[in-house]
């Protein structure tokens, strides 16, 4: 408890940034294990193994988002896109919607950072030039909660959603059906949840209007 609140506390008023916030936190959680005789060289040895490993995998999604970026930008396909929409004749909540299905779908068939990382640079431009009646810092904090809750949304949607084949690979004799059943009450929850997001701004905007003034 006194770690979370020293790191969530120093980001909020101001001493840290979150990249320096996760490094302070990580070495008092190592502070706190070699206290409590947790951690010896043996897991310290994994753990980093482990975050060389990720922090690996890390950098060749943003190589690779970056460069697909790149390609994309130089060819028109986010202007042309928002180009397209916004002349489409639809509302900007009509195309919003259609971006928001979009990214539950991709959802579906990638990892949360992958899909953000390729999906975001082309969505921001199409979400941007329409007009939703608030700032556009106030446009960026919407919709990136509204990004976040609807990618991991499409990590748990049929019939193909990820982290459900991660559930039931730790209960192999459970059939994939009955695990598709069993996340359907958090499904819906999770549809009714954007639903409150899209039709009240407010939700999202409320807390860090309040941490900022």
């Amino acid at each position: 408890a006194a770690i979370f609140a020293i790191v969530i506390g120093g980001i909020y008023f101001g001493f840290f940034n979150p990249t320096p916030a996760a490094a302070i936190g990580v070495t008092l959680v190592l502070v706190f294990g070699l206290f409590r005789r947790r951690i010896g060289f043996a897991e310290l040895k994994l753990t980093l193994y482990d975050t060389a490993a990720t922090s690996g995998m890390i950098f060749l999604i943003l190589l690779g988002a970056e460069l697909l970026k790149i390609f994309m930008s130089r060819g028109g396909v986010p202007q042309a896109a928002a180009e397209m929409l916004a002349t489409s004749g639809l509302s900007p909540m009509a195309i919003l919607l259609l971006l928001l299905v979009a990214l539950i779908a991709l959802g579906c068939l990638m990892d949360s950072l992958s899909m953000i990382l390729l999906a975001i640079p082309f969505f921001w431009p199409v979400i941007s030039a329409l007009e939703f009646g608030m700032p556009t810092e106030d446009l960026k904090v919407w919709f990136g909660i509204l990004a976040l809750v609807v990618v991991e949304l499409g990590l748990i949607t049929p019939p193909v959603g990820m982290n459900v084949f991660v559930i039931n690979s730790l209960a192999p004799d459970v059939p994939m059906r009955d695990t598709f059943i069993g996340v359907m009450p958090f499904f819906f929850a999770e549809l009714f949840r954007v639903a409150l997001l899209v039709a009240f701004p407010a939700l999202s905007l409320w807390l860090p209007a309040l941490l900022t003034g």
